[in-house]
């Protein structure tokens, strides 16, 4: 009888005695593995974020072919020592930022990278992003999520509500 894929997860619960997170490049989380593996880049992802904020936190960080991959969870941040909960919380303050955009200026392509001149909800930002469709989400019907190199999260509520010229600049770049 074969078991059910449930069955064949296993889950690992990340604990203070295993494993060291510290900031590193760029103020960015970094995890390192009781084996001395280093996780740079490591994102955080709540499965609870209004009901158990500090519960059951996943942790991610992409491997050398820019895939995302789970390296643990945390069961509870309180077993963390204070700076490493204040890392952890900014991380995931930042996963569930946005900007919402509400004006397309410019964007340019260079060395495959897309910079953006645009006007958000929190005034004029300058930002760049990978030009690969992982880079980009489905927000809704109609809007995307646009990633920058940061991992700061710009969304485009509508593309349908774009001027036409806007709407035809960013469907030059971004059309899947």
């Amino acid at each position: 009888m074969e078991k059910n894929a449930l069955e064949q997860i296993e889950v690992r619960f990340l604990k203070p005695e295993e494993v060291k997170i510290f900031r590193g490049t760029f103020k960015m989380m970094h995890l390192m593995d009781s084996d001395g593996t280093i996780y740079r880049g490591v994102y955080a992802i709540s499965a609870f974020p209004v009901a158990c904020p500090d519960k059951y936190i996943f942790l991610f960080y992409y491997d050398e072919y820019d895939r995302s991959r789970e390296i643990g969870v945390i069961e509870d941040i309180g077993i963390f020592p204070e700076d490493v909960r204040e890392i952890i919380h900014e991380v995931m303050k930042k996963h569930y930022f946005a900007y919402i955009i509400h004006e397309i200026y410019s964007i340019k392509l260079e060395f495959g990278t897309l910079h953006f001149e645009v006007e958000t909800d929190k005034g004029p930002k300058n930002f760049s992003m990978r030009w690969a469709s992982h880079r980009t989400l489905d927000f809704g019907r109609t809007g995307k999520i646009l990633l920058d190199v940061f991992d700061d999260r710009y969304i485009v509520p509508d593309i349908e509500r774009l001027t036409r010229a806007e709407k035809d600049l960013f469907t030059r770049y971004v059309y899947w």
